[in-house]
């Protein structure tokens, strides 16, 4: 028994210390967490596509935050914004099946910033 812990926390220890943590990532989305990944922030919904599309419209009008840019395919949205600062937004809405959307959220091009990604997150949540 102890030597399946030490190895479940060395392989912990080695995916983090790799920063690979797709694995992790999948189930961490599907729970209804928010993940960094590829310098964006991914969670999935449990809400029909144009809901959240309209959700993450009225989250950034609440914060303030004029669209820029509107993209929309069958079932992808990209929403483009910026702060006052000059720092750059873009918002994906994907699709994923009739009750079930993936958000992703990056401010930021150089220096991407979750702290802002997060705060966008949450105002898309308070929509839902």
């Amino acid at each position: 028994m102890k030597k399946v812990i030490l190895l479940l926390t060395m392989g912990i220890f080695l995916t983090s210390m790799y920063g690979c943590i797709a694995l992790l990532a999948g189930g961490a989305a599907g729970a209804g967490t928010a993940v960094w990944l590829s310098e964006k922030l991914t969670q999935e919904f449990n809400a029909p596509y144009n809901r959240t599309v309209k959700a993450a419209k009225d989250a950034l009008t609440s914060l303030k935050l004029e669209i820029i840019k509107e993209t929309k395919e069958e079932d992808i949205t990209q929403l483009r914004s910026k702060y006052s600062d000059g720092k750059e937004i873009w918002i994906d809405i994907r699709k994923i099946s009739d009750n079930s959307t993936k958000v992703e959220v990056r401010v930021g091009v150089v220096s991407p910033d979750k702290i802002a990604s997060e705060k966008i997150l949450k105002a898309i949540k308070r929509h839902l």
